[in-house]
């Protein structure tokens, strides 16, 4: 290889260079290559990483956060298992927000009836934990109104908790007429029309108001107390104004004012096939109530000779009676008394049966005039028919008789 030139001397009439090199050898030769091969690379690396990062797209945040694109059955799942590991290590108030969302985001398409009863349960436990009272109150007995969908064990549990909250609370039980009328309570509606309602209120001052159309609006005021359970029945009647009053001539309005007179009068003088129905059911239920109560005094007067008797036959026994003595002929006069007993405890069961059974009878036979009024009778105003409005706790049961007769 020919050997370059020490100094290199460039001429202008302007200008004068010198440029100086050293020798390149053999060996400097192939680190020039090398160094010049590195420095070719590192330009391909940084191309290369310059065309990635181009042509990649930017991060969203729906990609940071993938539970918004899930299905709605899995943020439920996903909420409610944060929640169960929030309760686990104590967090109540974290567990509460995961049980919220958990209900919230409740879709009959992809969550269960089992599953929707044992997220409010556990929404109410975990708000009985955190002293929400009213709100535990409310979904534990949203959840108990779906209790075959739950374990005995979860029924018990949730029971238990509704009874704990229920005595700080002041617990209305609300009857509405008509029952698709729109119920309001403090202003704010209370989910879909139903003629009952079990309500749960903290004590203090309340509204409940209820509208439906072509219907007068009703509202009463609730001074609610713990441990209290109110009755209220809230009946909306008919509007007075008519949707097309407004262009009425003055013959068209005294029609009206003659036909609103006919209708008071036919109102405080209803005709005997309207009144007699209620009546009726009046006597059925008092009979029904008569009978069963002297046929369970009945039953159990008979109970009381039985265990007489078998007290006296032990003693008896001890004695050294034997148990055909009084079916000897050398009877003992003891034997007298013992069968007239005998014939008092026989005499009451059979009328302690006979009473149960005509009760039965006038029961279901009241019952079954109230499913067949509005065949026989037609439509009639439901302040003219009796009306059975029922009513359950946590202590008793039983039924509200309203109307007039």
């Amino acid at each position: 290889m020919a050997a370059f030139p020490d100094r290199v001397r460039f001429s202008h009439p302007n200008v004068r260079v010198t440029t100086f090199s050293a020798p390149l050898t053999r060996h400097g030769w192939r680190k020039y290559r090398s160094c010049m091969r590195f420095v070719a690379q590192s330009l391909w690396i940084c191309l290369m990483v310059g065309v990635v990062t181009g042509s990649t797209c930017p991060v969203r945040a729906e990609d940071r956060s993938p539970s918004t694109v899930r299905s709605d059955g899995s943020s439920v799942k996903d909420h409610l298992r944060r929640a169960r590991r929030a309760r686990a290590s104590g967090k109540w108030t974290e567990a509460h927000a995961a049980y919220k969302a958990a209900f919230e985001a409740i879709d009959s398409t992809s969550v269960t009836e089992r599953e929707s009863a044992e997220i409010a349960g556990e929404l109410g436990l975990c708000e009985l934990k955190l002293r929400k009272f009213r709100d535990a109150a409310e979904h534990l007995a949203w959840s108990l109104e779906r209790h075959k969908a739950l374990s005995p064990q979860q029924q018990k549990g949730f029971t238990d908790g509704l009874a704990t909250a229920v005595p700080f609370l002041a617990t209305l039980y609300l009857s509405v007429d008509p029952p698709d009328a729109e119920v309001f309570v403090d202003g704010r509606p209370i989910g879909l029309p139903r003629r009952t309602y079990r309500l749960f209120f903290e004590p203090g001052k309340h509204m409940v108001r209820a509208r439906a159309p072509g219907r007068e609006e009703g509202s009463q005021t609730l001074d609610a107390q713990a441990a209290t359970e109110p009755i209220m029945t809230i009946q909306l009647p008919r509007s007075a104004v008519s949707s097309t009053g407004e262009g009425e001539t003055g013959s068209s309005a005294k029609k009206a004012a003659t036909d609103a007179q006919a209708a008071r009068t036919s109102t405080q003088a209803p005709a005997p096939s309207a009144t007699w129905p209620g009546t009726v059911r009046i006597g059925g239920v008092v009979l029904t109530t008569a009978t069963a109560a002297a046929g369970a005094v009945f039953l159990l007067r008979a109970h009381v000779v039985h265990t007489n008797l078998g007290e006296a036959n032990s003693v008896r026994r001890e004695q050294g009676w034997r148990s055909d003595a009084c079916r000897q002929a050398s009877a003992p006069g003891a034997c007298a008394d013992i069968h007239a007993q005998v014939k008092e405890r026989d005499l009451f069961a059979t009328l302690g049966k006979v009473s149960l059974a005509t009760s039965t009878v006038f029961g279901i036979a009241t019952a079954a005039s109230f499913l067949t009024e509005v065949a026989i009778f037609g439509d009639a105003r439901p302040a003219e028919r009796l009306r059975i409005v029922p009513i359950a706790t946590s202590e008793r049961a039983g039924v509200i008789l309203e109307g007039a007769w």
